[in-house]
C-alpha cells in the first residue's frame, strides 16, 4: 500500500495536514484576510472587547488582535519553515557525502557534526543571536547554524542504512557513477526519514520562536509575532485573560498539528510501525 493511502486513512493525520496548508495559506495571503491593519495603533479601542468589526478585540494599543494573529503566521511559521528548509538542504548534503563515501570524509564532517552538537542549542542559539543581535534574520540565521549538524549526522545514519543494500552494491559494481546512486538509490529511500526528522524538528522550532520573540530576541515592535504577542499580553493575563488565549492556542494547534503528522509519517513510512498500529486499531474495535 502507497504512503498517500496510509495517511488518507489516519484521520488525525489528514486533520493536521489540513491545519498545517490553511495556516500556511493564511499566512501567505494575510494583506487579503487581514480585516485591519495589525500595526494600526488606536488607544480608543484600547482592550476593547470581541465585536464583529474586531472579532478576536483589541490589544492594549487598540490594534486589531485577529490581524496581528494572522501576520504572525509569516515569523512563527513560514519562515521558520524557510530556516527549516535551509538547514536540511545543508545536512542532507553532508550527510550524504559522509554516509555514502565515508572515509576522511566522514571523519571530517562528522568531527565538525561532534563539535555543534556538544554545546546545548538554546545556549548557542542564545550565544549567535547576542553576537549578531536581536532579530528575525538572525534568529533564523542562528537556527540554520544550529541545526544543521543535527540534520547530517541523522542522514549519514540513515545513507549509511541503505548504501550497504544489495542493489546499491550491485549498481556500484556495474560501474553505474556515484552520483546517479546517489540520486536514483538512495536518496528516494532516505526522503521518509528527512520527512519524519523535519516535520519533528518543525515543532521545537516553532516554539523556540515564539519563546525567543517571548523574550524580546525574536521579532521586534511594531511587527506581529505570536510570542511577542504573548509578552505584550502578559501584564493583563490575570485581567484580559483573552488577549493571551488566541496565540497560545495558535502555538499549541500549529504545533500539535506537526507533531501528529509526524507520528503518522512515521507510521505510514515504516512498513513494522504500520503493521503493529493496525493490529492495535483491530483489537480496539474486537474490544
Amino acid at each position: 500500500m502507497k504512503v498517500s493511502k496510509r495517511l488518507a486513512k489516519d484521520k488525525l493525520a489528514m486533520v493536521s495536514l489540513a491545519i498545517i496548508a490553511s495556516t500556511a495559506l493564511a499566512g501567505l495571503c494575510a494583506p487579503l484576510v487581514a480585516p485591519h491593519d495589525p500595526e494600526e495603533v488606536n488607544m480608543s479601542l484600547r482592550y476593547v472587547g470581541l465585536s464583529w468589526s474586531y472579532l478576536l478585540g483589541n490589544d492594549h494599543l487598540g490594534r486589531c488582535i485577529l490581524s496581528r494573529l494572522l501576520y504572525g503566521i509569516r515569523p512563527s511559521v513560514l519562515w521558520v519553515a524557510v530556516a527549516l528548509f535551509i538547514s536540511v538542504g545543508i545536512g542532507a548534503f553532508l550527510g550524504f557525502l559522509a554516509g555514502y563515501f565515508k572515509g576522511k570524509a566522514d571523519a571530517l564532517i562528522m568531527r565538525i557534526c561532534d563539535m555543534m552538537l556538544s554545546f546545548p542549542g538554546y545556549v548557542m542559539t542564545l550565544a549567535i543571536v547576542g553576537i549578531l543581535g536581536t532579530g528575525l534574520a538572525n534568529i533564523l540565521i542562528a537556527f540554520v547554524c544550529m541545526k544543521w549538524a543535527w540534520f547530517a549526522r541523522v542522514i549519514r545514519a540513515s545513507v549509511m542504512q541503505y548504501s550497504e543494500q544489495n542493489y546499491v552494491k550491485f549498481a556500484q559494481v556495474t560501474g553505474i557513477s556515484d552520483m546517479k546512486i546517489i540520486f536514483r538509490h538512495l536518496m528516494p529511500a532516505a526522503l521518509s526519514d528527512i520527512a519524519v526528522i523535519s516535520s519533528s524538528a518543525m515543532c521545537s522550532m516553532i516554539l523556540q520562536m515564539s519563546g525567543f520573540s517571548f523574550l524580546g530576541l525574536g521579532i521586534q515592535a511594531p511587527h506581529a509575532e505570536w510570542g511577542m504577542m504573548l509578552n505584550e499580553a502578559r501584564n493583563v493575563m490575570f485581567s484580559k485573560p483573552q488577549l493571551m488565549l488566541a496565540p497560545g492556542l495558535a502555538i499549541m494547534i500549529i504545533v500539535s498539528a506537526f507533531n501528529f503528522l509526524s507520528d503518522a509519517l512515521q507510521i505510514a513510512l515504516d512498513p513494522k510501525l504500520h503493521a503493529s498500529a493496525h493490529k492495535m486499531q483491530a483489537k480496539e474495535v474486537t474490544i
